[in-house]
């Protein structure tokens, strides 16, 4: 099995919040992993949030203590059968969330883009998207978790490359955790237009002579990584052509590479959040 022991679940109390417990759930039993429950609550200087400042005032040591408690009865049912800790934190959001991963050997965040719940802060898409440019494990995130099945692990997986250096990293790594989850990999290139002339055969054919030979240049990358899997190279915006193609396979996940800092997996690290935003189903970020 893959390395995920530890799955860190930041929570804002908010529907949007709980709708991703089925898939941590999921996750959870299929790896053995343990989860944190995590909650920070703002900075000092902020708002206490309705139904703690007007009981406590101003004091943050005592609102903490208070969110402490209110998260000792958080999603109880939604988790039950699983080694859960909670943890009340408080400070910058993004900041802790990344802080809390790195030093508590966390191998995989999973959080909704969107939470709006008792901690406005906390789970906003701007926080999403520092997560995604900062952590330095993966994150699994969703845009539309009510829509999506999450009844276990995924078995249908789209791996979107960039045919960048770190390309071959990404490929072993998808077929690892696909092979773990017991899913099909399929791998997808999305290659940028060249040419806003399609109209025009000769242009049209360039277009076509490049992304064939951006196909054999992925084709070797797959051989040499060791992963045998299907590829599909097509001509787009990656956004879109990614959740073009999740849905087109019925995809119910899509891995992309985030990377490491301070050596990312190439140009979907600025991608990432927009792939998340528009995909049919749940996306890995690595």
């Amino acid at each position: 099995m893959a390395a995920v022991t530890h799955i860190l679940f930041p929570f804002d109390f908010s529907a949007e919040g709980a709708k991703i417990s089925p898939f941590v759930k999921a996750f959870a039993h299929r790896f053995g992993a343990k989860v944190t429950l995590y909650s920070v609550m703002p900075p000092a200087f902020d708002t206490a949030p309705a139904g703690i400042g007007e009981r406590v005032g101003g004091d943050p040591a005592e609102w903490k203590r208070m969110l402490a408690s209110r998260l000792d009865h958080a999603l109880v049912d939604e988790l039950a059968g699983l080694p859960v800790d909670r943890v009340a934190d408080c400070g910058d959001p993004a900041l802790r969330i990344v802080h809390f991963a790195e030093s508590h050997g966390v191998d995989l965040i999973m959080m909704p883009t969107h939470g709006l719940g008792l901690f406005r802060q906390l789970l906003t898409g701007s926080v999403t998207s520092k997560i995604l440019h900062d952590a330095r494990c993966p994150v699994w995130t969703a845009a539309h978790a009510e829509a999506q099945s999450a009844g276990d692990v995924p078995k249908t997986i789209v791996c979107a490359i960039d045919g960048s250096p770190d390309t071959p990293s990404l490929l072993q790594w998808a077929a690892r955790f696909g092979a773990d989850c017991g899913a099909a990999l399929e791998i997808l290139h999305v290659v940028t237009p060249i040419t806003d002339l399609t109209l025009l055969r000769s242009e049209r054919e360039r277009q076509e002579q490049f992304r064939e030979e951006e196909r054999v240049r992925i084709e070797l990358m797959l051989r040499t990584s060791g992963v045998d899997a299907p590829l599909r190279v097509v001509v787009g915006e990656v956004g879109p052509a990614v959740a073009e193609d999740a849905t087109q396979r019925g995809a119910n996940l899509v891995i992309v590479g985030r990377g490491l800092l301070p050596q990312p997996f190439g140009r979907f690290r600025t991608h990432a959040f927009s792939i998340v935003q528009g995909s049919p189903c749940p996306v890995l970020s690595v």
